[in-house]
């Protein structure tokens, strides 16, 4: 029955077309023989394979297997004692391994998880001395090539100078002869083998020699000349000579395969596997279809989500609408009725063709969701299958298969039946149609029928494992959508296609008053019900658009909300890069402006002149720098700007007080306050004393501790290093890092130390390499090390200050 079953379904069809995608030839035998398998365990195997080569497909759309000739026989032959293969044959197996090696490096570069095909990548052979040797030995055609061996090469050179002479001697001969011996246009030519020239028939006494054929007048001989005779003889012997070292050259090619004829046999036939697996993965990208999940031997839930017929995928060119179908594990019997032009049978075939091709291998056309229980029998009666030749009517045909799937269907079968109960008297074949429903459901068959008969859609499905469905119909457009709709009985719209046809109104009133009561009333529930369920559509159509106008609008919502926090990001980068380039900027000003005082007074200087300089120096640049630093502190967060006035705030209280230690804002520089002069603050930096306003200072005595989740960020004398300063670095980002550095560099110099403990722990070595290049370009830093075994080791590093 299967191979019916197959038949009924045009399995065949479809394998040719997944088989027109393979490379070679055994890759095309081998999916046209493909049959469903009722193995669990090799079925899914045998998907997640198809599974992992559709991935390939993804990621290289483009790149397709190399050739793969037919090895069979030659494999066969390379077992065989003293066998030597023809050029062309040995050139077929360079073919195979160089496709293998093509293979093997495409498999090895995909990112992909391809680990279901680990098998075919393992059986590859990358033996480069064996390709290179029979690439270098024949040209694309498979014939032996001068360069497989010294000795051919020679033996040829010898036979080009063999013919050339020969074609001279006799071109000469020819030119030498009267007109009236030569025909016009004479030339040296070539038959049986030996070479000959044209004559008249009374040329060939003036020249002599041999005759190997004339026109068909008689008129022209083809002359082999005497001089020609001995010459090619010794042609003939290089030829032999030729033949001989080509031969040796085969068998020499032969041996050195014979080792690897088993290794061989692999490749070829994991090539063929793989052409097989990929010509399958083609076609399921094509189709756009997912690998279905399988749960299990049947019965089981059958459940379809965009389901499509893989023979319209393939013919037309527009789009094929699909089809969800659910049959739970207690629902047995799908019946769907509807109007003849409505897509039953498509809906019967496609779902028969999606089961058989899953189970053979094939990823049918399906979409994520899909799973389905593995049959070990198929049934099908689809379509007119009646029999001049066995005297078969269409209903006996039907019988006759009725009668077949009944005597051996099991709950593990699958049997799919359209137009059930149709060539006899509709009674009758409503109450056949009937009885074996009900026999198949009590079997636990899984029965998916097709019928017009409305005995058939009064089935009582309550609490039963029968299940009502219908194909839609549009009738304003009086054609079929396609759509399953699963849970009620359709109509049949005959009456309503004939009257779109222009049947006269009469004969339709006629047949109005003919119908069967019980059935019009059927019809015009069902009706009624198309009618609810289409409003009820619409306003699903409705909800759905609103929703996804919704989804679009809070889409672009978050869309800009990334978009504002990434440009907040972005500026809040600049602003510290600008704030650390004016740090770095000020700093190196004021650093010069001491080393000048310095320099001053070790010169005997006037000092208060030299300070009166400095000090105006130092003012023009906070001036300088006074508009920049207002740009970039205004890039602060909201949350910078309140700790701001919070630290302004403890200024007002307490950083007037004479000894507060104090930083200028617009250079970083720390400071101590020593006095007042009406409403600016005296601020001392490194022996010189600035006249400067509230705004422009921050206090560092009072400023706010951070939380213990940020302890990187401070720095503090420590107790155990005898009064030297300390800063922990660790977990700062580099450009926070340069700020803090700075500030403890700052404050010990400030607080006139000879030496700085720099944490920075031991990570990547990313800090500590910034903090040595920090060290090494201030001038202020005598010399630095790593911390020894009392300081915490590699994790810190000893700054030590130049004194003065």
């Amino acid at each position: 029955m299967i191979e019916h079953a197959l038949g009924v379904l045009e399995f065949e069809r479809v394998l040719e077309r997944v088989a027109g995608r393979a490379t070679s030839d055994v890759g095309r035998r081998q999916i046209l023989a493909l049959r469903p398998s009722y193995d669990v365990d090799e079925i899914v195997r045998e998907l997640e394979r198809v599974a992992s080569s559709m991935r390939l497909v993804d990621a290289s759309p483009q790149w397709t297997p190399g050739p793969i000739p037919d090895l069979e026989e030659v494999l066969t032959q390379l077992g065989t004692s003293g066998a030597v293969l023809e050029p062309i044959d040995l050139f077929r197996v360079g073919v195979i391994l160089k496709t293998g090696t093509g293979l093997a490096r495409h498999l090895d570069s995909v990112a992909e998880d391809i680990s279901a095909l680990a098998m075919i990548r393992d059986r590859m052979i990358d033996d480069q001395e064996v390709l290179q040797v029979i690439e270098r030995s024949f040209d694309d055609e498979g014939c032996v090539l001068s360069t497989a061996s010294e000795d051919l090469d020679r033996i040829r050179r010898r036979l080009r100078g063999a013919r050339s002479r020969i074609v001279e001697r006799l071109e000469s001969l020819l030119s030498s002869l009267p007109d009236r011996f030569v025909v016009p246009d004479a030339s040296v030519t070539i038959r049986d083998g030996r070479f000959v020239i044209p004559l008249r028939r009374e040329g060939k006494g003036k020249v002599g020699g041999i005759v190997h054929d004339e026109s068909q007048t008689g008129a022209t001989l083809y002359v082999e000349p005497p001089i020609a005779i001995e010459a090619t003889n010794h042609l003939r012997e290089l030829e032999r000579e030729e033949a001989r070292e080509i031969r040796r050259i085969l068998r020499t090619l032969t041996d050195l395969l014979v080792p690897h004829q088993r290794e061989l046999k692999g490749l070829f036939e994991a090539l063929v596997d793989f052409d097989t697996l990929y010509a399958r993965a083609q076609t399921a990208v094509f189709w756009e279809a997912t690998p279905p999940v399988i749960n299990g031997l049947a019965p089981g839930t059958l459940s379809l989500r965009d389901a499509r017929h893989p023979l319209l995928l393939e013919s037309k060119e527009g789009g094929v609408i699909p089809y969800d179908l659910t049959l739970e594990n207690q629902e047995r019997c799908l019946v769907v009725s509807g109007p003849n032009t409505g897509g039953k049978s498509v809906f019967l075939k496609a779902t028969g063709l999606i089961t058989v091709l899953t189970q053979s291998g094939v990823v049918p056309p399906v979409g994520p969701g899909t799973c389905l229980p593995v049959f070990e029998s198929f049934f099908a009666d689809i379509g007119d299958e009646q029999s001049i030749a066995r005297n078969l009517s269409t209903f006996s045909a039907h019988l006759e298969n009725l009668y077949s799937l009944v005597s051996v269907a099991s709950d593990r079968s699958l049997v799919l039946i359209d137009e059930m109960g149709t060539g006899t008297d509709p009674g009758e074949g409503a109450a056949l149609s009937r009885a074996v429903l009900e026999e198949l459901v009590n079997r636990g068959v899984t029965t998916i029928v097709t019928s017009h008969l409305g005995e058939l859609k009064r089935l009582d499905t309550r609490g039963s494992h029968i299940v009502n469905a219908s194909m839609h119909f549009d009738t304003e457009r009086m054609e079929p959508t396609y759509r399953l709709t699963k849970g009620r009985p359709g109509r049949s719209y005959g009456l309503a296609i004939a009257r779109n046809l222009g049947f006269p109104p009469k004969v339709l009133d006629r047949a109005e008053s003919y119908r069967d009561s019980g059935e019009a009333k059927l019809e015009d529930v069902l009706e009624r019900v198309e009618e609810q369920e289409e409003e009820v559509d619409r306003l699903v159509l409705e909800l759905e658009e609103e929703r996804r106008r919704t989804d679009r609008l809070r889409v672009d919502v978050e869309s800009r909300e990334q978009t504002l926090l990434e440009s907040e990001r972005i500026a809040e980068g600049r602003a510290r890069a600008e704030a650390r380039q004016l740090l770095l900027d000020a700093r190196a000003e004021v650093e010069s402006v001491i080393a000048e005082l310095r320099a001053a007074v070790k010169g005997g200087s006037d000092l208060e002149q030299a300070s009166r300089t400095a000090r105006q120096k130092v003012e023009r640049s906070a001036s300088r720098h006074k508009d920049l630093a207002n740009r970039v502190t205004s890039k602060r967060t909201d949350h910078d700007q309140d700790g701001l006035k919070h630290e302004e705030r403890e200024l007002e209280e307490l950083g007037t007080e004479e000894g507060a230690r104090v930083r200028i804002r617009a250079t970083g520089t720390n400071g101590r306050v020593v006095g007042r002069r009406g409403d600016r603050l005296l601020v001392e930096v490194g022996g010189l004393r600035f006249e400067l306003p509230d705004e422009e200072i921050e206090s560092i005595d009072f400023i706010e501790e951070p939380a213990a989740k940020e302890r990187a960020r401070t720095w503090r004398k420590s107790k155990a290093s005898h009064g030297r300063l300390e800063v922990d670095l660790r977990g700062l980002r580099v450009d926070e890092m340069d700020l803090e550095l700075q500030r403890a560099v700052d404050e010990a110099i400030l607080d006139d130390l000879s030496r700085l403990r720099i944490i920075h722990g031991m990570g990547t070595g990313a800090l500590r390499k910034r903090v040595s290049e920090l060290l090494s370009v201030d001038p202020r830093v005598q010399k630095f090390r790593t911390g020894g075994p009392g300081d915490g080791g590699v994790g810190v590093t000893i700054a030590t200050f130049r004194e003065g």
